[in-house]
């Protein structure tokens, strides 16, 4: 059961996933995260990598926040009341930044900050042949943690695991009742230890990709590692590229496996944090597991085929446009209807838009018409 919500800041109808859920008491947010915002400057339609000492032409240029931003606003375009911790410099990069996340998306700012004569962190990412090349500049940070001692109240956080290191807000919210889901980053130290994990027993779902999945469970293969995973974690979902994504529920031993919808992309930037954006949306609406990793999947292959990490995540008109679309191919493969079949009950009836949908590209500093 969903209900619509109005016109919102991203300018069409929003959905709230959890209307059939909310009660009075609820926490304030759906969702709480923490971490850097970069400008990101994404170079799209390029032939092949940069070759030293030539110069390369894009097709198509765009900027966007970038870093926990993708995260941030791909929930909130999900219909999720979403707030951020963050720091932001005070040039114009930051302003940008603050601006199209708090009145473009209609996100939480109010646990963020301002830091006077700081140089907003900037990554310049170039897409071709399915893939990306970044280049990144930052400052040292501020010496303050940008989040809070004691986080909001909210129904989940997501958070991104450092091996070995701790961080304190991750318990302190999990104690509250806030159910954390978490990926991990790279481990450049090579021992892949999941011990080193101290904040996984704090965590409701991890949601690895397959290399990191099989790293860190000493395991030959993604779906044995997820359920090596599911040991330690009650949903453990590991993402399998263009095969899809394989999860397992450990309270209950439920295993679900969705393949990869076919896209042309191009620009992956920020698809890993939309699927977790979809995931976490479904499992806060309590749908059931598969739907919930074909939903994940869908907004990820959605967003993969327009600029930019935190302006390319779809909201519900996009999934409803392009549900009503798959439905209008001549042959279209029934197995494949029936694995979407639930969206029909969640995707508005009206004012859905064509698709494929043109967006505006993305630039700073346009001049306002009169």
């Amino acid at each position: 059961m969903t209900a619509l919500i109005g016109e919102g800041p991203y300018r069409h109808p929003h959905i709230d996933p959890l209307a059939a859920l909310r009660a009075p008491g609820d926490p304030p947010w759906d969702v709480y995260l923490t971490g850097t915002v970069f400008l990101d400057i994404i170079f799209t339609g390029l032939d092949s990598a940069p070759v030293r000492g030539t110069e390369s032409w894009a097709r198509g240029m765009g900027s966007s926040p970038g870093g926990v931003a993708n995260m941030a606003t791909a929930l909130a375009r999900l219909g999720l009341k979403t707030s951020l911790a963050a720091a932001f410099g005070d040039d114009h990069y930051g302003e940008y930044c603050w601006d199209a996340l708090e009145q473009g998306e209609g996100i939480d700012l109010s646990p963020s900050r301002t830091v006077p004569h700081w140089h907003s962190p900037v990554t310049v990412s170039m897409a071709y042949e399915g893939e990306r090349t970044m280049v990144s500049h930052g400052h040292e940070p501020p010496p303050e943690e940008p989040a809070p001692a004691c986080p909001p109240r909210a129904r989940a956080a997501v958070a991104s695991l450092t091996p070995g290191h701790r961080a304190p807000w991750i318990s302190e919210a999990a104690g509250r009742g806030t159910r954390i889901f978490a990926d991990v980053s790279w481990d450049d130290t090579g021992a892949w230890d999941l011990a080193g994990l101290s904040d996984l027993a704090c965590c409701e779902a991890f949601l690895p990709n397959a290399e990191e999945a099989m790293r860190y469970t000493r395991t030959d293969c993604p779906r044995a590692a997820a359920h090596r995973l599911a040991e330690l974690v009650p949903l453990a979902v590991v993402t399998l590229g263009a095969e899809g994504a394989y999860a397992v529920d450990g309270r209950t031993g439920e295993a679900a496996s969705v393949p990869a919808i076919a896209v042309e992309a191009l620009d992956p930037t920020g698809a890993g944090d939309v699927f977790v954006a979809g995931f976490v949306t479904g499992t806060l609406a309590e749908w059931p597991l598969a739907d919930r990793l074909a939903f994940a999947g869908l907004t990820a292959a959605l967003s993969v085929q327009e600029f930019g990490g935190s302006l390319s995540a779809p909201g519900w008109s996009e999934v409803g446009a392009w549900w009503r679309k798959v439905q209008s191919y001549e042959n279209q493969d029934p197995a494949a209807l029936r694995r979407y079949a639930f969206l029909e009950d969640l995707v508005p009836e009206e004012e859905i838009p064509p698709w494929p949908r043109r967006r505006a590209v993305p630039t700073i500093g346009f001049r306002r018409s009169a």
